[in-house]
C-alpha cells in the first residue's frame, strides 16, 4: 500500500524585509548612475567631438559615392546591350545650332578650371552684408520671425510630455559671413567631381547632365542666439502628476564650410524650370553654445548632457537637409522680360514729370511772390517818400510870405499901389 508523500517545498531565502532593504539599495544605486553619468558626467571635448561627426560625414559621403559609381556602371552594361534605335530626322526644319556644353562654355568665357586662381568675394561679401543687415533691421520692427519661430517650434505634432515652447530671447548677431576662395568646378549630373588635381578631360565635358559649380569657403564668427523656456509634464500614474521647468539657450559661436552652388538648366519636354542648388561639403565645422537650466527651486544648471543631446540633435537636422548627398534646391523665376515686370514705364515717367513741373511750379511761385512783395514794398517806400516830401512843401510854403506882402513900401499902407502916396489907395483918396 502506497503512502502518499506530501512534496517538500522550498523555502525562500530571503525575507521580505531583505527583499525591500534589496531593492531600495538597487534604485538608489541606478538614481546615483544616472546623476553620476548623465547629469554630473563629463562631455567629451569639442575637438574629439568634431572629429568624430567629421569621420562619420566622410564614411557617409563616400559610401553615397560608391553606390552611385556602381549603379552608374550596371546602367551603363544594360545600355550597351540594347540596340540603339536611329530615328529619321526631318529634312525641312533647319537644324539647330550644336548645343552649348562645359567645355565650350569655358573655352569662351576663357576660364581654364585647371589653371585659374581662386577668387576673393569682397563684393559679394558687401551685398550679403547689405541684405542681412536688412533683414536684422526689419526684425527689429516686426514680430514675424518670432511668430514664425514660435510656430515652427510647438508644430502640430507636439508630444504629451513637452508643454508650449515659448521663445525668450532672440538675437541675430553683429557679424556677417565672409566668403573667399571661389572656384568653378565641372560636376556631373550627380554632382560628382572628375577629380580635383587631374587636367579636365574634353569628352568628359560633354556629356548630357554635365554641370557647372561654384565652390566657395564660408567662415562665419558671431553669437547667434535663440533662447527657450517649456516644461516637461508627467502624465502618470494621473495627468500632471509632477510639472519640471526647463530654460534652454542655444548661440551659434563659429561655423566654416565649404558652399557648393550650382544651377540646373529647365527641362521644356517635362515642363521643370531653371533650378538652383545649393549643398555644403561634409567638411563644415558647425560650433554651439549650449545653456540650460532644470527646476524651479533647487536649479540644475549647465547640464553637460543636456548640451550634448541638444548639439547632436541640431547636427543631425543639419546633416539631414543641406549637407551632401542632400541639397536645397530653389526654383527660379523666369528671366524672360514681362509686362507685368516693368517699372519705370510712361506713367512713371509721366509721374516724374507731374511731380517736376509741380516743384518748378512751386519756385516760380516763391519767386514770384518774393518779386511781389519786393514791388510791393518799393511803392510802400515811394509813397512814403512822396508823403514826406508833400509834408515838406507844406512847411515851405507857409515860411514863404505873401506876394502883396513882398511889394509893400515901408511906410505905406496895406492895399496901396507900390509908389502911390500915403493915404491914396487905388480908388483914389481915403
Amino acid at each position: 500500500m502506497s503512502q502518499d508523500v506530501c512534496p517538500v517545498r522550498s523555502e525562500p531565502t530571503l525575507s521580505f524585509t531583505q527583499g525591500l532593504v534589496l531593492g531600495q539599495i538597487s534604485v538608489v544605486l541606478l538614481l546615483a548612475a544616472f546623476i553620476r553619468f548623465f547629469i554630473f558626467g563629463d562631455a567629451p571635448s569639442p575637438e574629439v567631438t568634431a572629429a568624430l561627426r567629421a569621420n562619420e560625414r566622410r564614411s557617409r559621403s563616400l559610401a553615397h559615392k560608391k553606390s552611385l559609381l556602381s549603379l552608374r556602371s550596371s546602367n551603363a552594361r544594360q545600355a550597351a546591350q540594347q540596340p540603339a534605335l536611329n530615328k529619321k530626322k526631318s529634312s525641312i526644319l533647319r537644324p539647330n545650332p550644336p548645343t552649348l556644353t562645359i567645355g565650350s562654355i569655358l573655352s569662351k568665357t576663357y576660364y581654364k578650371v585647371d589653371s585659374h586662381q581662386p577668387e576673393s568675394l569682397d563684393w559679394f561679401n558687401v551685398l550679403v552684408a547689405q541684405t542681412i543687415a536688412q533683414f536684422r533691421s526689419d526684425a527689429q520692427h516686426d514680430d514675424a520671425i518670432l511668430t514664425s519661430l514660435t510656430k515652427a517650434l510647438n508644430g502640430t505634432s507636439r508630444p504629451d510630455w513637452l508643454d508650449e515652447i515659448r521663445v525668450t530671447e532672440l538675437s541675430l548677431g553683429e557679424d556677417f559671413p565672409i566668403f573667399s576662395n571661389c572656384r568653378i568646378i565641372p560636376v556631373d549630373e550627380d554632382g560628382l567631381d572628375f577629380g580635383s588635381g587631374k587636367p579636365l578631360d574634353a569628352n568628359a565635358t560633354t556629356k548630357e547632365g554635365t554641370r557647372l559649380q561654384a565652390r566657395m569657403d564660408v567662415d562665419l564668427s558671431d553669437m547667434i542666439t535663440i533662447a527657450l523656456e517649456t516644461k516637461m509634464l508627467l502624465n502618470l500614474p494621473k495627468r500632471l502628476s509632477a510639472v519640471l521647468p526647463v530654460a534652454l539657450a542655444v548661440s551659434v559661436v563659429r561655423f566654416s564650410g565649404t558652399l557648393s552652388i550650382s544651377f540646373v538648366p529647365s527641362n521644356p519636354s517635362e515642363n521643370t524650370p531653371t533650378k538652383m542648388t545649393f549643398t555644403f561639403l561634409d567638411d563644415y565645422r558647425l560650433d554651439f553654445s549650449i545653456r540650460s537650466l532644470m527646476g524651479s527651486r533647487s536649479r540644475l544648471q549647465d547640464v553637460p548632457k543636456i548640451a550634448q543631446l541638444v548639439e547632436s540633435r541640431l547636427h543631425r537636422w543639419f546633416d539631414e537637409r543641406c549637407v551632401e548627398p542632400r541639397f536645397q534646391e530653389i526654383a527660379l523665376p523666369s528671366m524672360w522680360p514681362r509686362k507685368k515686370n516693368t517699372r519705370g514705364g510712361d506713367e512713371t515717367i509721366a509721374d516724374v514729370e507731374r511731380s517736376i513741373e509741380r516743384s518748378i511750379n512751386k519756385v516760380k511761385g516763391a519767386e514770384i511772390a518774393k518779386d511781389l512783395r519786393a514791388e510791393a514794398r518799393k511803392e510802400v517806400e515811394a509813397e512814403a517818400d512822396a508823403r514826406a516830401d508833400r509834408v515838406h512843401d507844406q512847411l515851405r510854403f507857409r515860411r514863404r510870405p505873401r506876394a502883396e506882402d513882398a511889394f509893400v513900401m515901408p511906410g505905406s499902407m496895406p492895399g496901396s499901389m507900390p509908389g502911390s502916396m500915403p493915404g491914396m489907395g487905388v480908388d483914389g483918396p481915403t
